[in-house]
């Protein structure tokens, strides 16, 4: 088996590599990326059609906004299929197993927890201000998402992996990262009922009381935060399963 890896990693690495020639000159005025008008109309149109100053986030959750639903259904399908790979259950009585390594009750430090009673809040405040900012300065749903799962696992790493789970049970990071990807969709389907394209914010201002601009502005909001839902949670459901060992028990 390890000789029929290599071969595929060979292969593989060798179409890759064969590749790059036909790749176009970095800089390139010719290249496809600047020769057709694409580029040219999200430079020049963004703000006049989504009335939002974040170039990046206009691409992302409105013109792109197929791709990005679907980057975020990828997280979240990854995430599952790790806890699918790692989980374990005990077969008798379908409980989860304590490993027999986590069953000491971690050392306390004073200092490391009380600069995390400090810092948590913190961390946790400025993801929500990514999030939050994402359609008007650089961040968004992708980026305000790690912040916050990373307080948690922070918090982790400071008391125990069941100090969190008090917090956020495993069942509640499931149907967080699941009502992350109905937020997104939910807007899609909206349109849809309203009489206009899957995604196609514009038509949302009958419900949003506003123009159509401002309705896609204020919708990228709406679509960040499920993207925000989605990441955060399978990012500590990821960790808690790798330290634990999908035991979902004490952990580091």
């Amino acid at each position: 088996m390890k000789i029929l890896g290599l071969i595929s990693i060979c292969i593989t690495g060798w179409l890759l590599l064969s590749a790059v020639s036909d790749f176009p000159e970095w800089g390139d005025p010719h290249s496809p990326a600047n020769s057709y008008q694409v580029s040219q109309h999200y430079i020049t149109k963004t703000f006049a059609e989504t009335s939002v100053p974040n170039m990046v986030t206009a691409v992302l959750a409105d013109y792109r906004g197929y791709d990005t639903m679907f980057e975020t259904v990828v997280i979240f399908t990854a995430g599952i299929a790790i806890i699918g790979i790692l989980r374990r259950y005990d077969s008798s009585s379908n409980t989860i197993n304590k490993p027999e390594s986590f069953t000491e009750k971690p050392k306390e430090d004073l200092i490391i927890r009380t600069n995390c009673r400090l810092l948590i809040p913190i961390i946790q405040i400025f993801a929500l201000y990514v999030i939050a900012h994402g359609h008007l300065s650089p961040g968004g749903g992708f980026q305000g998402g790690v912040i916050f799962g990373a307080s948690f696992i922070l918090l982790s790493l400071a008391h125990d992996l069941k100090t969190v789970q008090k917090k956020l049970p495993e069942g509640r990071i499931l149907t967080l990262a699941g009502t992350g990807i109905l937020i997104y969709a939910g807007f899609g389907f909206a349109t849809i009922v309203l009489g206009n394209n899957f995604l196609d914010y514009s038509i949302l201002s009958k419900i949003m009381l506003g123009t159509p601009i401002e309705a896609r502005s204020h919708s990228m909001l709406g679509v960040e935060i499920g993207v925000a839902f989605t990441v955060a949670a399978i990012m500590f459901s990821i960790y808690s399963n790798l330290v634990s060992g999908g035991k979902m028990k004490e952990g580091l």
